[in-house]
């Protein structure tokens, strides 16, 4: 894999490593409040559980990306990336927060083009 490949889909990774901490450990502290622009501290204890189970999700995409540059396989990596960016589209639209979608999927979209100039 080229290096700037391998840079786009481990900074993809990373992130969704960042949004498992986020979601799964700082739901309920003042960060993941701000963050996610939760309305109080109440409301966030009340969804901590989704927000884990959303968490753990994004810890599977990150290792997923992780284990597709341990293994060099740019489709596994493609895999993974139309994946983060089905759930970043899913999530913009769902929340009506486009900041989202740019947050989300413009990264894997990135990751995503410069994977399919080098296989193609």
């Amino acid at each position: 894999m080229e290096k700037l490949i391998i840079i786009l889909v481990a900074f993809v990774a990373l992130l969704h490593f960042y949004f498992l901490i986020l979601e799964m450990f700082l739901w309920t502290k003042p960060k993941g409040i701000k963050t996610f622009g939760l309305k109080d501290k109440a409301f966030a204890e009340d969804t901590k559980v989704l927000a884990a189970n959303q968490g753990l999700y994004n810890g599977f995409l990150s290792a997923g990306l992780i284990f597709s540059l341990v293994t060099k396989d740019m489709r596994l990596s493609m895999f993974f990336l139309v994946c983060v960016i089905i759930a970043g589209i899913y999530g913009a639209y769902s929340t009506k927060k486009i900041k989202l979608f740019y947050v989300q999927a413009v990264p894997a979209i990135i990751a995503l083009i410069s994977i399919a100039f080098k296989m193609f």
